[in-house]
């Protein structure tokens, strides 16, 4: 018997016992190509031989040190690496324990900020459905699938709201251009906006590329810049979540750099430490930081691994590999080459509705049928059926239900580790056919 309070208390899952490249070994001595990293987190595998040095020359030097007393200088490097290759003003990074922490850490933030200049009757945020920003219950609050907001609904923040999410697979019109669908759900935020009270929204978060609520979903061109003007337009701050989305997992270090914008808080978390640390940041603007400096002075906020100087330098080794050993270049070129592979191979099949993503971020929705985009029940649970079949093939992919409207639908992830090879990608492809083909032939 287990003593351990697990996600799932009927289900037994094997024992991992070790890892090394992007592999997991479990303690009956099978294999898995690790494809999703967890969920989107081992962005440099397993075992990497500089990250595991870096851990143990920090552990000597120094463990742990609150930030109530002190600073680091591994926690200052690191926000000096990140401050210059950030867009916009980001120049300043408060670190937290994780994604949760760090988006809860963001609403706190830009609370702070309106309060700071006299504007205390901002009270709410805005965000779109079928997003997911974390755990906690804020930033739960924040989250728009369904059915892991439904046993805490009556405790949820009821100053969060939701918008429609670019979702064009779905969502967009058939009369509709990309640019606008963009304008559409532009002036969406903006009716919102005005409907809660132009003066009494705080912000809007929104997560570049969709991760685990609709399984990579990108936005449509120009989206991103017609937020920014609403959000300009009546004062409101634009709060980017790339908690499992950048760092690198779309291409660029960080995945709004195609949009052509900036935001006023950016979170990262997953890709900054690479599974290596637990580790999440959020980054503000000049505009945020110049607020509180000039009135209280301080950040009204703290947990108690903030800066932990552990995570803190192994982050900064995992984006140092990254940067000198041109990862991001091999994230386009394996992105581009597993996208192709996936479409040459289940992209016909007459279940998978739409391939999506970018760079080493790809999503997989399935549908009952392609025609009319008809999505399963979810009583037949097919993404834990390609979860399960997949780890029979040795292979790990992260599976995610309510794809089509929070409760309905189905989706898989796979975000292999930036260091994948040609040949590793090529496998990936061909495990997956086979548990797309076997699973669909059972049924």
């Amino acid at each position: 018997m287990s003593n351990t309070f697990h996600r799932n208390l009927k289900q037994t899952v094997p024992v991992v016992v070790s890892g090394q490249g992007i592999y997991l070994t479990d303690a009956q001595g099978k294999r898995y190509i690790d494809a999703c990293g967890g969920a989107a987190v081992a962005c440099l595998g397993h075992s990497h031989p500089r990250i595991t040095e870096a851990v143990h020359r920090q552990v000597d030097r120094l463990s742990y040190a609150s930030t109530v007393f002190f600073t680091t200088s591994d926690a200052e490097a690191l926000a000096s690496h990140l401050a210059a290759r950030s867009p916009g003003t980001l120049n300043w990074s408060f670190f937290a324990s994780g994604g949760s922490e760090a988006i809860e850490s963001a609403m706190k933030c830009a609370r702070q900020y309106f309060v700071e200049i006299g504007q205390p009757q901002r009270q709410h945020f805005i965000s779109r459905a079928q997003g997911y920003h974390g755990n906690t219950l804020g930033a739960l609050s924040l989250s728009g699938i369904a059915v892991r907001r439904a046993p805490y609904l009556p405790i949820l923040l009821p100053t969060t709201h939701h918008v429609s999410p670019c979702y064009a697979y779905r969502h967009q019109l058939p009369s509709e251009s990309e640019e606008q669908f963009a304008t559409r759900l532009a002036d969406e935020l903006e009716a919102k906006i005005l409907e809660i009270g132009a003066d009494k929204v705080i912000g809007f978060f929104a997560e570049t590329v969709v991760g685990a609520a609709l399984g990579c979903v990108p936005p449509v061109k120009t989206y991103f810049q017609k937020i920014r003007a609403v959000c300009d337009k009546y004062g409101v701050l634009l709060i980017i979540d790339e908690v499992m989305s950048g760092m690198g997992r779309t291409g660029p270090l960080f995945a709004c750099e195609p949009e052509g914008i900036a935001p006023d808080i950016l979170v990262m978390a997953k890709g900054l430490g690479g599974g290596y640390q637990p580790i999440g940041c959020m980054m503000v603007n000049a505009r945020i930081h110049d607020a509180l400096v000039n009135g209280s002075g301080q950040f009204v906020n703290g947990y108690t691994y903030t800066g932990h100087p552990l995570a803190c330098a192994v982050a900064l080794e995992v984006q140092k590999v990254i940067e000198e050993d041109y990862l991001l270049d091999n994230v386009k070129v394996r992105g581009a080459q597993l996208r192709a592979r996936l479409e040459a191979t289940v992209g016909q099949h007459p279940n998978v509705g739409n391939i999506r993503g970018r760079g080493l971020f790809q999503g997989i929705e399935f549908v009952a049928d392609r025609a009319s985009k008809t999505p399963f029940a979810p009583n037949q649970l097919i993404n834990a059926r390609i979860k399960a079949e997949a780890m029979q093939h040795g292979l790990l992919v992260y599976p995610t239900g309510g794809t089509a409207d929070g409760v309905s639908g189905d989706h898989v992830i796979l975000a292999p580790p930036y260091i994948c090879t040609a040949q590793e990608i090529d496998e990936i492809a061909d495990l997956f056919d086979a548990t797309v083909n076997a699973v669909f032939a059972a049924l």
